[in-house]
């Protein structure tokens, strides 16, 4: 059962609900960016600095449309917590995540000091893995 009050999860699933807005129209919008840059680059002959300038900027796209897809899936996570009545309980140590933990990070899954813990045990996957 968790400690948040209704209004405190109201609050938090409109927190979520804007994130995940943010997070579809800049995946669409990379998407769409890398579809006009295909169709604009369709037969072009470019030199090696141009390719690597491309291939760079389609990585870091990947990237960061890999990153915004992640956090969805987290967000997902975070609203079946609330159905289940767990949101707000560390998945780790299942006391309570505290109220300015979840609004600075509504997706957090882990109270702070065990996302600590988790971070130094898996020092490459820094983020709350939802």
């Amino acid at each position: 059962m968790s400690h948040l009050s209704d209004q405190q999860l109201q609050t938090l699933r409109r927190l979520l609900d804007r994130r995940e807005a943010d997070l579809q129209a800049e995946v669409r919008s990379a998407r769409e960016a890398a579809e006009q840059q295909a169709i604009g680059q369709a037969g072009v002959v470019g030199d090696h600095g141009d390719n690597a300038t491309d291939h760079l900027q389609n990585g870091i796209r990947h990237i960061e449309m890999s990153r915004d897809i992640e956090e969805l899936d987290q967000i997902e996570a975070a609203r079946r917590r609330i159905q289940e009545g767990s949101y707000g309980e560390c998945i780790d140590c299942a006391q309570p995540i505290g109220e300015r933990r979840l609004l600075a990070q509504p997706t957090a899954s882990r109270c702070a000091p065990c996302q600590e813990r988790y971070e130094r045990q898996h020092p490459h996957t820094l983020r709350d893995p939802g």
